[in-house]
């Protein structure tokens, strides 16, 4: 068991070390881009409200952001988090994910190298619509392929 564990270990530091000499991208990156975003995130007329209503301690949240980018940017398994619960039953819908992508986008082309922000992007775009869907899905919305949720 212990050395499985340590298998996994060695693999998951190989692929976080071959994606980062391939796009670039490392914590201080990671750091830039996070806080970046959630800058202009706390100034957005639409999402911004939705975090201020949850979020009193920015501190905290965007060290949780930082080890959850890390996590998907860069495999290296640092946030331990289940995101998916927290966000369930915010009132948000696809108009909420298009404007976090918008910003996200606009973010990570601005600080980070077009590899890297394409990393990172096509990351976004799958955790988007991953919590999309399942949002709608609590709400009893079952999408199709190319369909959007929209509260009522």
């Amino acid at each position: 068991m212990e050395r499985d564990l340590d298998i996994a270990a060695a693999r998951r530091a190989s692929a976080s070390q071959e994606i980062r000499q391939v796009t670039g991208i490392d914590e201080p990156m990671i750091d830039a881009l996070v806080e970046g975003f959630y800058a202009r995130v706390r100034d957005d007329d639409l999402i911004g409200p939705v975090f201020a209503a949850h979020i009193t301690q920015w501190a905290p949240h965007l060290a949780q952001m930082k080890l959850f980018w890390s996590s998907v940017a860069l495999s290296t398994g640092a946030y331990q988090g289940r995101p998916m619960p927290k966000h369930l039953p915010l009132p948000i819908d696809a108009r909420h994910f298009d404007r976090w992508l918008r910003l996200f986008r606009e973010t990570a082309q601005a600080l980070c190298p077009p590899v890297a922000a394409n990393h990172f992007i096509e990351r976004a775009e799958r955790i988007a619509q991953s919590f999309e869907l399942a949002i709608a899905g609590a709400a009893g919305v079952l999408l199709r392929s190319d369909e959007r949720y929209l509260r009522p």
